[in-house]
């Protein structure tokens, strides 16, 4: 168990004795109220990120490099699919840790991103080089 896990199990335990202590079963029941909200306000946003993500190609997104400005370490796998509205081209093998996507747009630039336990951890930005000026050319 990690201490984010156990820090969330006190923060529950100290939340349900305070609902109890002010008052009793109809203060459990509210906080049992918030929480069921809570769930289904992220459970609707979810459902809604994979709807719009359901919509495009695998791996595509609409500029690299506004994704790549955009990017920030720690962000959730669910965020960074927000943002690009499409899935990532899973690049690690399936169940391994840390999880690598990619997503490219129209003009060949790609992100590569790195997930370590679902947040995060690395990107790089890969963009095609720039094609050699024709010889005699235009002056």
């Amino acid at each position: 168990m990690t201490w984010q896990r156990i820090l969330t199990l006190l923060a529950a335990i100290a939340l349900g004795a305070g609902a109890w202590r002010a008052g009793g079963w109809s203060g459990l029941a509210l906080l049992g109220s918030a929480l069921v909200l809570w769930f289904m306000l992220y459970y609707t946003r979810l459902i809604n990120v994979m709807k719009r993500a359901a919509d495009q190609p695998i791996g595509y997104v609409g500029s690299a490099v506004m994704l790549n400005a955009k990017l920030k370490k720690g962000q959730a796998l669910l965020h960074v699919v927000a943002l690009t509205r499409s899935l990532g081209e899973r690049l690690s093998p399936e169940g391994t840790q840390p999880e690598r996507y990619r997503w490219t747009d129209p003009g060949a630039s790609s992100v590569t991103a790195e997930f370590d336990g679902g947040k995060l951890t690395g990107w790089q930005l890969d963009r095609p080089a720039a094609p050699a000026p024709a010889p005699g050319g235009e002056a």
